[in-house]
């Protein structure tokens, strides 16, 4: 993974385009940025089909370029645009958001959009030559290689904004020969809403939601609820960083203090501690290799209490075990998790599927679905596509009791 330096130019400003702008992810961005007006500059924001809040993000921003995901409503967002009095250019679509990905003022390109729908967008960056932040794990999960590749044969650079890479990123620079130096990565889990709870039937979108920690979007906190999240960010590590599975441990820690761990093979262990909010490795990333203000608030170790630290039991929660499988599997068995997952969780939350079965669906759908690597991404959103179509089907045949 590529961690070239990024000086500014004395004087100017740097162009920042967030893909995903109306999310949890794009809101702390745009935070961190309103903080530093004398370092970065706003210049391309994209949604998903929330025209309004895109168009009052732009009246506050002014950036040059706008898109909405959903093509259809490209009438509505030049409309809102003009009536907002703003000179910001409108695109729509898969061909908006590339158009902002690669958009030639945007000096960094923060990869928010959540889930599969973000895989173009973010391999257009890296492609162009970007410093891309990333906080899409699906690129990584099905696309690892090719982003990786692309980052490197472009010169881009690339850093995670999820704590717990970005917490690994900086202890990792506390090594000079990684491969050699470090022993394991350890990716620190909250536990989600469920940690004590040993019945999950009758689970509810509302409580699944419910994070006791962090602030984040509806499906990201289904998927830390089912520990599929830390699953994800399983295989975003091996392949951000190089390690094989069994290298990569995950521990369950409700205070949500320390975000992750390296260690060495001296015995040290580094850990990277901080208030579990987002702005934290947002600022860490946009300013790296210097540090800024985030916003965070101080962690004051005397009010934290004890830090718990124990197994996650994968009998209970057994989408963890099912992305290490899919990992050692390999790269289709990666994309059709995803998929899978995307689906099952887009059904729970429209009440079409019980929680508690969410792990069975994408079993069944991993059970089925092609090991054949791609070597292209039109070959990646074939296999998404196709483990889609399976998911759905195994919903459709499924006498799921809700």
């Amino acid at each position: 993974m590529s961690q070239a330096p990024f000086h500014r130019e004395q004087g100017r400003t740097q162009g920042v385009c967030i893909l995903g702008a109306t999310g949890s992810i794009g809101a702390s961005t745009l935070d961190v940025l309103a903080r530093h007006p004398e370092r970065f500059r706003v210049v391309a924001l994209t949604a998903n089909s929330n025209v309004q809040a895109l168009v009052d993000l732009c009246r506050r921003f002014e950036p040059e370029l706008a898109a909405i995901g959903d093509a259809a409503l490209r009438a509505a967002l030049e409309q809102g645009l003009r009536s907002a009095g703003l000179r910001t250019k409108a695109a729509a679509g898969p061909e908006g958001l590339l158009r902002a990905a690669r958009l030639e003022s945007a000096h960094c390109v923060v990869a928010a959009i959540v889930g599969a729908a973000g895989l173009s967008a973010t391999l257009a960056a890296a492609r162009a030559g970007k410093r891309l932040l990333l906080a899409n794990k699906e690129a990584i999960v099905c696309a690892g290689s090719l982003l990786i590749e692309a980052v490197r044969s472009s010169g881009a650079s690339l850093l995670p904004v999820d704590s717990e890479h970005n917490a690994i990123h900086q202890c990792l620079a506390a090594a000079r020969d990684a491969e050699r130096a470090v022993l394991r990565l350890i990716l620190t889990a909250s536990g989600g809403p469920f940690l004590r709870r040993t019945d999950l039937t009758g689970v509810t979108p509302e409580e699944a939601c419910a994070h006791p920690k962090w602030n984040m979007g509806r499906k990201i906190s289904v998927d830390s609820a089912t520990l599929m999240n830390k699953g994800l960010e399983v295989i975003e590590a091996s392949r951000l960083f190089g390690f094989a599975p069994e290298r990569v441990d995950v521990v369950i820690h409700p205070q949500s203090v320390v975000h992750s761990m390296v260690e060495f093979v001296d015995g040290s262990v580094l850990a990277q501690m901080g208030s579990p909010d987002m702005r934290t490795p947002i600022a860490y990333a946009l300013g790296f290799p210097e540090r800024i203000g985030s916003g965070s608030p101080r962690l004051d170790l005397l009010q934290t209490g004890p830090l718990q630290f124990e197994a996650p039991d994968q009998d209970q929660f057994p989408c963890l075990r099912l992305a290490y499988q899919a990992l050692r599997e390999g790269p289709a068995s990666c994309i059709a998790l995803n998929a899978a997952n995307e689906v099952a969780v887009e059904s729970f939350l429209n009440r079409e599927l019980p929680f508690a079965r969410i792990p069975a669906m994408i079993q069944d759908v991993l059970a089925e679905c092609s090991t054949t690597p791609p070597d292209s991404i039109e070959a990646v959103i074939e296999l998404d596509l196709a483990a889609r179509r399976r998911a759905r089907s195994v919903l459709a045949r499924s006498a799921w009791n809700c």
